[in-house]
C-alpha cells in the first residue's frame, strides 16, 4: 500500500461514517497564531475546538502537511521527519473518545490488515486534577489491546495554555521478534496515532476550566504508518524518498545518517519555499536558512566541490507535486542556489575571522556574541569551523 493509497482509504473509511474533508492548510498558521509553522492538523482547528460551529458540521477529516523544529536533533532515525504529513480526524463537540479509538482499531486492523497481536496503546493514568482515563482503558480491554497507563507522556498540550486534554497513543511493534514490554520501556514500539480527549482549558495559573464542547483530536503520522505498511525499517525507505534515495547516492557519496539528513532538509527546504517562505535571519526564513545550511554543512564536511545545483530537477518536482505545491521548481531552486551562494561567502569570511590570533583559544560567551553581532556569525558555524581537538593518546607502560 503506497503513500497515496493510505491517504485515500484513511479519507474514505471516515467519510463513511459521517465525517467531510476539509482542505489541509500550508505550513503557514492561521494568522494570530504564535507559532512559526503549523505543527499539527489542530492549529488551523483552534477556533472551532474552542467552540465556533464549522460550517461542514461536526466530523471532520483532512491531511496537513506540518513542519516541526523541535525533531531536528532526531532527524536520521527511523520515525522523525522535518516536515512530515498528518493524517487527522476531529469530533467538535460529537462523539467520544472511546468511539474514535474504536473506529481507529477498526481502520488499522481491517482497513489496513494490521496483525492486532502487533498494537499496544497507552492512556492518561491521572494526576492531582484530572482522574484516569478509564473510558478509554476499557475499550482497549474490549479489544484485547495490551494497556500501557502513563501521565506525562499521555497528557496532549499545544503550549503551557490553552486545549488540552488526556490521550491515548497507538503503537505498533517494529521488531524482529514477538511483541514484548511496552512502549516506556521498549522503542520498537513505534507510536503511529494519537488520539486526544481534548475537553479542558488551561489557564496561566495552572488551572484546568472544561472547554465549551467535549472533542476529539487525532494525528496519525502518514509517513511513518506508509513505511510500516511497506514492511520498511524508517521513513526514509518508504516510498515518498524512493525517488531521492534512487538520485541521491548517484550524486553525493554519503554514510546513511548523512544521506537521511541531506534528503529530508533539502525535501523540507524545497516544501517551506513551496509554501511562500524566504530565507532570512529571524523567524520562518531562519528556520528555512538553518536547514539548507545544515544540509550544505554536511555535504561540504568532506568535499567543499558538492553544489545544489547538480540535484536533479525531478527531485523539486515530485516534492512540489506530492505536497500539491504550485510554486515554480526554477523558483525553488533560484533560492537554493541563492541560499548555497550566501552560505559559502559566509563560511570564508568566517574562517578569515577565526584565524585572527583573538580567537585561537577557547571562546567564551562573549567572543560568541562579539562573532555574531560584529560578523554575522552564528555560534552553531562557529562552533562547525573550529577544528576539533585530536583525540589524547595515552602511552601504555
Amino acid at each position: 500500500m503506497n503513500t497515496e493509497d493510505v491517504i485515500r482509504t484513511f479519507v474514505e473509511y471516515y467519510e463513511e461514517r459521517g465525517h467531510h474533508r476539509i482542505s489541509g492548510s500550508t505550513l503557514l498558521p492561521p494568522p494570530g497564531d504564535p507559532v512559526l509553522f503549523t505543527t499539527s492538523g489542530m492549529h488551523p482547528l483552534t477556533p472551532y475546538l474552542e467552540g465556533r460551529p464549522h460550517e461542514l458540521g461536526r466530523r471532520l477529516v483532512n491531511v496537513q502537511r506540518c513542519l516541526r523544529t523541535t525533531d531536528l536533533e532526531e532527524v536520521g532515525d527511523p520515525t522523525h521527519l522535518t516536515v512530515f504529513e498528518m493524517l487527522g480526524t476531529w469530533s467538535l463537540g460529537d462523539y467520544e473518545g472511546p468511539q474514535s479509538l474504536d473506529w481507529g482499531y477498526g481502520l488499522l486492523t481491517e482497513g489496513f490488515g494490521v496483525d492486532p497481536g502487533l498494537i499496544h496503546a497507552t492512556v492518561f493514568g491521572g494526576d492531582e486534577q484530572v482522574g484516569p482515563d478509564t473510558a478509554a482503558e476499557q475499550m482497549w480491554q474490549r479489544h484485547g489491546v495490551p494497556v500501557e497507563r502513563t501521565v506525562e507522556d499521555n497528557w496532549w498540550s499545544n503550549g503551557p495554555t490553552g486545549p488540552c486534554g488526556p490521550d491515548s497513543e497507538i503503537f505498533i511493534w517494529t521488531g524482529d521478534t514477538p511483541p514484548q514490554s511496552t512502549p516506556t520501556r521498549d522503542d520498537r514500539w513505534v507510536e503511529v496515532w494519537n488520539h486526544v480527549m481534548m475537553r479542558h482549558r488551561r489557564l496561566p495559573d495552572g488551572s484546568l476550566v472544561p472547554l465549551p464542547q467535549r472533542n476529539v483530536d487525532t494525528g496519525l503520522g502518514l509517513e511513518r504508518l506508509a513505511s510500516l505498511l511497506q514492511g520498511k525499517n524508517s521513513v526514509f525507505e518508504g516510498d515518498v524518498f524512493t525517488p531521492w534515495r534512487r538520485r541521491v547516492p548517484g550524486l553525493w557519496d554519503l554514510d546513511e545518517p548523512s544521506l537521511r539528513l541531506v534528503c529530508d532538509h533539502l525535501r523540507s527546504a524545497v516544501v517551506v519555499i513551496g509554501d511562500g517562505v524566504r530565507p532570512g535571519n529571524t523567524g520562518r526564513g531562519y528556520v528555512l536558512r538553518r536547514l539548507v545550511r545544515r544540509a550544505l554543512t554536511v555535504l561540504w564536511r568532506d568535499d567543499p566541490s558538492r553544489q545544489l545545483g547538480d540535484l536533479p530537477a525531478e527531485l523539486v518536482s515530485h516534492t512540489l507535486d506530492h505536497f500539491r505545491q504550485t510554486t515554480d521548481p526554477d523558483e525553488v531552486r533560484r533560492v537554493l542556489l541563492d541560499e548555497e551562494r550566501r552560505f559559502g561567502g559566509l563560511l570564508r569570511r568566517g574562517r578569515q575571522v577565526l584565524a585572527r590570533p583573538r580567537f585561537q583559544g577557547t571562546l567564551d560567551e562573549e567572543d560568541l556574541h562579539y562573532l555574531h553581532d560584529t560578523h554575522g556569525l552564528p555560534r552553531e558555524l562557529v562552533l562547525s569551523l573550529r577544528p576539533r581537538p585530536e583525540p589524547e593518546i595515552s602511552e601504555m607502560s
